[in-house]
């Protein structure tokens, strides 16, 4: 597994048997791994580990005016702050300071250093963009910044925008990228407006007089009730601040107007939460919710447990087989497909001559099921690889429509009643393996598998 962070990682003060882990962030759409390949910082599962050393901050000094030392703090590169252009003649910047008790971990776009996870946008169906893709991203380079406990309970909370490689955070008036930076006239100095800069964002003065600020697309989180478990239920969307302060949604997502502050629920990720970046979703599932999931090897027992079943097609009478893990993706001649509509299995058979490489025309139409005679996808199935998306551990019996990715009842079951963001205003529910669009009454199907004759 790989673990975040810039430098080597600590062992647990109560176990040699490794480092503190405070959970792991998993990339949906993705199915276990990237399309083409995890690599370093860029990978579909992320785990958070306790630092050698801390390198967590929190608010300290607060500039209500440009003063020379507020142009101090925003031009030290050793000194991470936050400034909130008001108007041409008015900057607020907020020094922070080392905190020794919390490690901080950066999510966003850019590949700068400052940036832990690096999550590009995630295309339906799995199929990842190319590294320089063309179409412009809505994720921010510099997205979000989780904050994690270095002592028990090891709570981690989540705050909209990162700091940039100056240890800044710009949030601007409406300005338009390639306008001139704000120059203070006291401290003749000026407030850039860098690649992390959030030009659209909304900002306020909060009740105590502090500052807060929604970035421009923002950043969504959901915590499912019930936690995450068989008996998990989709929560509320909400929006994270700056700050951190909890906010409803705004109308639009990139709306000047925010949310109204819920002031009865925090920022602290639970197992299960989702993070919504406007672009990617990511699932957080803390140390304690992991030791409970199934592992990639119970998934692989699972597997060879089916497949010794001996499913048949009830047409050609042949074996079916589920491929390896490591083989997703790639069809297979014992591969099983199935009529959605009705959840019959059968192996490939290509009326009228069909070959392998028609699977995606054949999935498209409707074909009619041979055993029923229910018409809708007919698909190839797939087994749902990334093990920390389960809500148990039960045989896969169950794909979602109209991908065909496997897993549990209850897992499918779940995910189905999760509507998550789409675009900038819409939600709707969601492959958690690929990302694609549930249809169908539930968005689900139960299998119906052929025994062997014999």
């Amino acid at each position: 597994m790989f673990s975040v962070g810039q430098e080597n990682i600590s062992p647990s003060p109560a176990s040699t048997k490794g480092p503190v882990k405070y959970g792991e962030l998993i990339v949906l759409g993705c199915n276990g791994s990237l399309p083409s390949g995890d690599k370093g910082r860029r990978r579909s599962c992320f785990a958070l580990c306790r630092r050698t050393k801390a390198n967590g901050v929190k608010p300290s000094t607060v500039h209500t005016s440009c003063t020379p030392q507020a142009a101090k703090a925003v031009s030290n590169k050793d000194q991470h702050s936050i400034s909130y252009t008001l108007s041409r003649a008015q900057t607020v910047v907020v020094e922070y300071t080392h905190d020794s008790s919390t490690d901080m971990f950066q999510v966003g776009r850019s590949t700068e250093n400052p940036i832990d996870l690096v999550v590009t946008d995630t295309v339906p169906g799995g199929q990842g963009q190319a590294d320089g893709q063309a179409v412009q991203s809505t994720i921010s380079r510099f997205a979000c910044r989780i904050i994690c406990q270095r002592n028990p309970p090891y709570a981690a909370r989540i705050y909209a925008a990162g700091f940039d490689s100056s240890k800044n955070i710009f949030l601007g008036v409406g300005q338009t990228r390639g306008t001139r930076p704000q120059r203070s006239r006291d401290a003749k100095k000026t407030f850039p407006l860098t690649s992390s800069s959030q030009e659209k964002a909304a900002k306020w003065r909060t009740v105590d007089g502090q500052m807060d600020a929604l970035t421009t697309n923002g950043v969504l989180v959901m915590h499912p009730r019930h936690g995450f478990s068989q008996d998990s239920k989709s929560g509320h969307w909400r929006e994270i601040s700056v700050c951190g302060n909890v906010f409803t949604l705004r109308e639009t997502r990139s709306s000047q107007q925010r949310g109204r502050m819920v002031s009865s629920e925090c920022n602290e990720l639970r197992d299960g939460s989702l993070i919504d970046l406007c672009g990617a979703t990511l699932l957080w599932r803390t140390a304690e919710g992991l030791a409970l999931a199934p592992t990639l090897k119970h998934l692989e027992a699972l597997r060879q447990e089916l497949n010794a079943g001996r499913p048949q097609c009830p047409v050609g009478f042949n074996t079916l087989a589920f491929p390896s893990l490591r083989r997703k993706g790639v069809l297979d001649e014992k591969q099983p497909w199935a009529y959605l509509r009705c959840g019959h299995v059968h192996g490939y058979h290509g009326w009228g001559g069909r070959r392998h490489s028609e699977a995606g025309a054949a999935a498209a139409q409707g074909r009619e099921c041979p055993m029923c005679r229910a018409r809708g996808p007919y698909v190839p199935l797939w087994l749902g690889c990334e093990a920390g998306l389960y809500v148990d551990a039960q045989p896969p019996t169950h794909a979602f429509v109209p991908c065909g990715h496997v897993c549990s009842e209850k897992t499918a079951l779940y995910w189905s009643q999760v509507a998550l963001p789409h675009g900038t205003q819409a939600f709707h529910p969601a492959c958690p393996f690929c990302i694609r669009t549930l249809s169908g009454d539930t968005g689900y199907t139960r299998l119906i598998f052929q025994s062997p004759l014999d």
